[in-house]
């Protein structure tokens, strides 16, 4: 049994990391903190964690309670993990940080897109990024792993098998995905209060989405290292009225001839064996992975416009969190990736 720890378990990642944990053959939970829920009660936070939780509690975010701990998982907003990652990683096996402190390689990139400069740019070298479908082998064992965010999941997941085959011209993609409000976290703020979601639709980060450059990185990145040049991606997010969910549209001009058949033939075949990945002629829908680890995908060739269309939908949690940081923790310790997670959707 490994033992595991969570920094930030008080907010949506940190929440479902615990229910994920609870079903994880090989996962025991030992520490949970949540800065300004420490002492209470998880099962008075979450209910729906009661059963396997009734005597957890949170406490304060202090880096020694997780001493011995065999991974730990990270919760915490932007900028935080920083501070904590370089004392962890003497105190721990493997941590798993949720958050985009450790994704961008370029730490030039993190003045422009999240205002600041990186406190430990030299651990961006070690940071092994988190989207096992596309960068498995760098995961074995790995100390430190920056999982993927839940746009560029959804984004790499549709266009990275068509890049890596140059299938498709990496200048001028667009990606224009909607996700469920749970993405904002669990703070109230004004724009995801229930009155102000409700019966809306509406986009953000127009032209300058922080998820940009870690779109663009993936992209240009294949399985051994090497780059591909010339990627650049719109990105346009939405804030659509439900839950949970990203359902992202991406577009590209082919590079040759490509009809539908043979852009699905593509994606079955990059991920032939991926045991969270369904490609189908069928048009993905959120809710069908609503509380699973599984990415369903399509792709169209409109030949009257010459537009390729490959859509994927993902629950912005789950695969897009923190059953993506389990999945990688999994890889880390050299179990089966699969492991205590899910590819069955919850319906209705």
């Amino acid at each position: 049994m490994y033992k595991i720890g969570i920094i930030g378990a008080s907010g949506f990642t940190g929440a479902e990391l615990l229910r994920l944990c609870a079903g994880h053959p090989d996962f025991e939970v030992a520490v949970a903190t949540g800065e300004t829920q420490a002492g209470t009660a998880v099962a008075d936070l979450y209910p729906s964690l009661a059963a396997h939780y009734p005597d957890l509690s949170y406490t304060p975010a202090d880096p020694a309670a997780v001493d011995g701990c065999d991974v730990t998982f990270l919760g915490l907003p932007h900028g935080a993990s920083q501070a904590l990652v370089p004392e962890l990683l003497d105190r721990v096996g493997h941590v798993v940080d949720l958050a985009a402190d450790f994704r961008l390689r370029d730490a030039a990139l993190y003045p422009t897109w999240y205002g600041e400069d990186h406190e430990v740019p030299g651990l961006l070298d070690e940071a092994v990024y988190g989207l096992p479908e596309l960068f498995r082998s760098d995961l074995a064992g790995a100390r430190l792993v920056a999982a993927a965010g839940c746009y560029p999941t959804a984004s790499a997941l549709a266009l990275a098998p068509f890049v890596r085959a140059g299938a498709i011209d990496p200048a001028g993609l667009v990606v224009d995905a909607a996700s469920g409000v749970s993405g904002a976290g669990r703070p109230p703020k004004p724009n995801t209060s229930f009155c102000t979601v409700d019966e809306d639709y509406t986009a953000y980060g127009l032209a300058g989405h922080r998820h940009t450059p870690e779109i663009e990185q993936v992209l240009s990145t294949r399985a051994d290292g090497t780059t591909v040049g010339g990627v650049s991606v719109m990105f346009t997010p939405h804030l659509a009225p439900m839950n949970r969910g990203i359902l992202a549209t991406c577009y590209a001009r082919p590079t040759g001839d490509l009809d539908t058949d043979g852009a699905l033939t593509l994606l079955a075949e990059a991920y032939a064996g991926e045991p969270f990945i369904v490609v189908d002629e069928r048009s993905p829908s959120t809710k069908a992975t609503l509380g699973s680890n599984a990415a369903h995908l399509t792709a169209r060739v409109d030949p009257r416009t010459g537009w390729v269309v490959v859509l994927c939908a993902i629950d912005n949690l789950v695969k897009g969190a923190s059953g993506q940081a389990v999945q990688c923790a999994n890889a880390a310790l050299g179990l089966d990736e699969a492991t205590g997670l899910t590819s069955i959707g919850v319906y209705p």
